[in-house]
Protein backbone atom coordinates (compact mmCIF):
# COMPACT_ATOMS: atom_id res chain seq x y z
CA UNK A 1 0.00 0.00 0.00
CA UNK A 2 2.99 2.47 1.01
CA UNK A 3 4.48 1.93 -2.19
CA UNK A 4 0.89 2.55 -4.19
CA UNK A 5 0.45 6.06 -2.16
CA UNK A 6 4.62 6.87 -2.90
CA UNK A 7 3.71 5.91 -6.98
CA UNK A 8 0.46 8.06 -6.38
CA UNK A 9 2.50 11.66 -5.24
CA UNK A 10 5.51 11.17 -7.48
CA UNK A 11 2.82 11.22 -10.22
CA UNK A 12 0.89 14.26 -9.03
CA UNK A 13 4.37 15.73 -8.05
CA UNK A 14 5.71 15.13 -11.64
CA UNK A 15 2.32 16.71 -12.70
CA UNK A 16 2.44 19.75 -11.30
CA UNK A 17 5.83 20.33 -12.80
CA UNK A 18 4.47 19.62 -15.88
CA UNK A 19 6.35 16.67 -16.72
CA UNK A 20 4.23 13.65 -18.41
CA UNK A 21 6.01 10.17 -18.97
CA UNK A 22 6.66 10.87 -22.90
CA UNK A 23 8.47 14.51 -21.99
CA UNK A 24 10.79 12.00 -19.35
CA UNK A 25 10.75 8.91 -21.55
CA UNK A 26 10.89 10.72 -24.35
CA UNK A 27 7.92 10.01 -27.49
CA UNK A 28 6.85 6.53 -28.31
CA UNK A 29 8.31 5.78 -31.75
CA UNK A 30 6.42 6.65 -34.91
CA UNK A 31 7.03 5.93 -38.83
CA UNK A 32 7.14 9.94 -39.33
CA UNK A 33 10.30 10.11 -36.84
CA UNK A 34 12.39 11.36 -39.70
CA UNK A 35 10.09 14.27 -40.11
CA UNK A 36 8.83 15.02 -36.23
CA UNK A 37 12.85 14.74 -34.78
CA UNK A 38 13.11 18.01 -36.78
CA UNK A 39 10.53 19.85 -34.51
CA UNK A 40 12.57 21.69 -31.74
CA UNK A 41 9.72 21.34 -29.01
CA UNK A 42 7.33 18.40 -29.93
CA UNK A 43 5.40 18.91 -27.35
CA UNK A 44 4.64 22.85 -28.53
CA UNK A 45 3.91 21.69 -32.21
CA UNK A 46 1.85 18.92 -31.00
CA UNK A 47 -0.19 21.42 -28.89
CA UNK A 48 -0.15 23.92 -32.13
CA UNK A 49 -1.48 20.16 -34.28
CA UNK A 50 -4.24 20.09 -32.02
CA UNK A 51 -5.94 23.08 -33.43
CA UNK A 52 -4.85 23.11 -36.59
CA UNK A 53 -6.44 21.36 -39.95
CA UNK A 54 -6.48 18.22 -39.28
CA UNK A 55 -4.34 15.53 -41.22
CA UNK A 56 -6.35 13.43 -43.53
CA UNK A 57 -3.89 10.97 -45.16
CA UNK A 58 -0.94 10.67 -42.75
CA UNK A 59 1.14 8.66 -45.34
CA UNK A 60 0.61 11.15 -47.79
CA UNK A 61 1.49 14.13 -45.75
CA UNK A 62 4.27 12.68 -45.08
CA UNK A 63 5.61 12.03 -48.10
CA UNK A 64 4.72 15.58 -49.22
CA UNK A 65 6.81 16.90 -46.21
CA UNK A 66 9.59 14.00 -47.09
CA UNK A 67 10.18 15.64 -50.52
CA UNK A 68 9.79 19.18 -49.10
CA UNK A 69 12.28 18.36 -46.67
CA UNK A 70 14.59 15.96 -48.22
CA UNK A 71 17.40 18.34 -48.93
CA UNK A 72 16.29 21.35 -47.07
CA UNK A 73 16.54 22.46 -43.78
CA UNK A 74 13.37 22.96 -41.98
CA UNK A 75 14.36 26.73 -41.38
CA UNK A 76 14.72 27.10 -44.80
CA UNK A 77 11.58 25.76 -46.24
CA UNK A 78 9.49 27.85 -43.76
CA UNK A 79 11.13 30.65 -44.95
CA UNK A 80 10.41 29.64 -48.79
CA UNK A 81 6.71 29.13 -47.70
CA UNK A 82 6.70 32.83 -46.06
CA UNK A 83 8.41 34.20 -49.38
CA UNK A 84 6.26 32.51 -51.53
CA UNK A 85 3.02 33.64 -49.50
CA UNK A 86 2.35 29.63 -48.73
CA UNK A 87 0.68 30.53 -45.20
CA UNK A 88 -1.94 28.83 -42.89
CA UNK A 89 -3.47 31.26 -39.91
CA UNK A 90 -3.95 29.08 -37.32
CA UNK A 91 -5.73 30.53 -33.91
CA UNK A 92 -4.49 33.94 -34.58
CA UNK A 93 -1.13 32.88 -35.63
CA UNK A 94 0.17 33.14 -39.31
CA UNK A 95 2.38 30.41 -39.79
CA UNK A 96 4.16 28.93 -42.60
CA UNK A 97 1.98 25.98 -44.49
CA UNK A 98 4.95 23.58 -43.80
CA UNK A 99 5.06 23.92 -39.80
CA UNK A 100 1.56 23.81 -39.83
CA UNK A 101 1.52 20.32 -41.73
CA UNK A 102 4.37 19.18 -39.48
CA UNK A 103 2.59 20.24 -36.37
CA UNK A 104 -0.61 18.58 -37.42
CA UNK A 105 1.48 15.28 -38.41
CA UNK A 106 2.76 15.18 -34.62
CA UNK A 107 -0.66 15.39 -33.05
CA UNK A 108 -1.83 13.06 -35.41
CA UNK A 109 0.32 10.59 -34.17
CA UNK A 110 1.24 11.41 -30.39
Amino acid sequence: MVAIGGSITAALGLAALGLTVPRLLGHRKTPYDDLLNQLTDRDAAIRLGRVSPAVIDKAEMAEALRQRLTHHSLQDVTAADVAAGRIVEVKGWVLPETLVELCSLAASVQ
